[in-house]
């Protein structure tokens, strides 16, 4: 089941959607409680997708990957790496990443993204999947000179326009053996599986709910594997997940 958010073209306003054998059957109700189908039925050329979830926070995992905490000189973390992108770094599909005057280097990072489904804290490991919703693809981009620079990664994680995400939430899908792949101008720059991260999607969710109330809507980036790299303007970036799709974005200035 991939839900989606959209917007019909010519009006304003998102709406929900289930997208269906290329169709969007348009959704009346909340996705986080009851919702049915309200009868509109659209191709995917009447309408433009947004970022399917609109979510409060985005926690995200650095150094989650057994290949990339090789490739940067890691050793593997005795717990999770967290920090944070701003919730208003978030773009949809097609939409430009605008690489900003104050970096010289902004990176891509294909990451496996989980949308909460339901509020909790302290949630066990054995319980962690019933607050899910599903999941989705997720574009960490990262200014990477700036990471560097200034020791903490708020700032190089959260510009406008640096957190793509979509295309749609898969919310049948098991999350522990899926591939993730980044694609740069066609060429295949990053590829790993889930069952490579360091802690898995289970134990993210207990670990980051022993800190923080998760609520619905909220994102857990799962962190990048090796082969992370530089975008310019006139790239094209496209993150693949194996049972989710393909989240594509043009690189502007």
């Amino acid at each position: 089941m991939r839900l989606v958010r959209f917007l019909i073209k010519g009006r304003g306003g998102g709406r929900a959607g289930l997208l269906e054998e290329g169709r969007i059957h348009e959704l009346a109700g909340d996705l986080f409680g009851p919702y049915s189908r309200s009868g509109l039925v659209l191709s995917p050329e009447e309408v433009i997708l947004l970022p399917p979830v609109k979510p409060g926070k985005i926690i995200a995992v650095g150094v989650n990957y057994r290949d990339h905490a090789a490739e940067m000189g890691h050793d593997l973390p005795d717990n999770p790496i967290l920090f944070m992108k701003a919730p208003s770094s978030v773009i949809g599909p097609d939409q430009p990443i605008l690489c900003p005057p104050q970096s010289s280097r902004v990176d891509y990072e294909a990451e496996l993204a989980v949308v909460m489904g339901r509020r909790g804290r302290a949630i066990s490991r054995a319980r962690a999947l019933e607050h899910v919703l599903g999941y989705t693809c997720l574009n960490d981009v990262t200014a990477r000179d700036l990471q560097a620079k200034d020791g903490q990664w708020i700032r190089s994680k959260s510009f406008d326009t640096f957190c793509p995400l979509g295309p749609a939430i898969e919310a049948d899908l098991d999350p522990s053996n899926l591939g993730v792949e980044a694609w740069l101008n066609g060429e295949r720059r990053q590829s790993s599986r889930t069952s490579n991260l360091i802690f898995d999607v289970p134990a993210l969710i207990e670990f980051i709910s022993s800190i923080m109330t998760l609520e619905p809507g909220d994102v857990i980036a799962t962190g990048t594997p090796s082969g992370v790299g530089p975008m310019k303007p006139g790239d094209v970036i496209e993150i693949r997940i194996e049972g989710i799709g393909s989240l594509v974005n043009p690189v502007a200035a």
